[in-house]
């Protein structure tokens, strides 16, 4: 599929994100609005949820406004979906780790090399949105599927951050809440 010069273009053109987005975790986002540290974790299936809905909303748009780039280094709506679906494939991975075994480590993962490997930018909205719904579901049971100490269980990043379960879920909440806030402008 070639890509016309006013739509996503492949990735290499996409500034990398090398923030330490933490720090969420210790206060609300000026961006977005999130309060990430009021956050209860046990919420975080019923809110993954909702986020599912709100990208199926943005994934039913016109397929060419889907593909188009607010600027050349900013990702279309077609290509921050793509992204959200795979933190909720990843952050399953990484949660059933967490439960199944002793302080894992995760594996790293380079969301821009992914985009550019996965052709973000070529993929199909519908068959994004059905990905999507479903690894929103399966993500949002697993954490709905948590109880007791296993909120205390942990894994660490192989930057040095570690996280317990709790702390996790609302680590995760963040990304794709944000992220439907750079697509549609509302603060949550």
């Amino acid at each position: 599929m070639s890509t016309p010069e006013h739509l996503a273009a492949p990735a290499d053109a996409i500034v990398p994100d090398t923030k330490d987005w933490t720090w969420v975790l210790e206060r609300a986002c000026p961006d977005c609005g999130l309060d990430t540290p009021a956050v209860a974790a046990t919420d975080v299936a019923a809110m993954v949820r909702a986020n599912a809905e709100g990208w199926l909303t943005v994934l039913a748009g016109d397929e060419d406004g889907l593909r188009r780039r607010p600027s050349p280094e900013i990702w279309s709506d077609l290509e921050y979906a793509c992204h959200v679906r795979d933190v909720f494939r990843l952050f399953l991975v990484r949660l059933n780790l967490m439960l199944d075994q002793d302080g894992p480590l995760f594996a790293n993962w380079d969301q821009d090399e992914t985009a550019a490997a996965e052709r973000y930018w070529e993929q199909r909205p519908r068959v994004v949105a059905g990905e999507l719904a479903e690894a929103a579901e399966a993500l949002a049971t697993a954490f709905g599927a948590v109880s007791g100490e296993q909120w205390g269980r942990t894994g660490n990043r192989s930057d040095g951050a570690r996280f317990t379960v709790e702390s996790f879920a609302r680590y995760l909440i963040h990304d794709p809440v944000h992220h439907l806030f750079d697509v549609t402008g509302e603060r949550v």
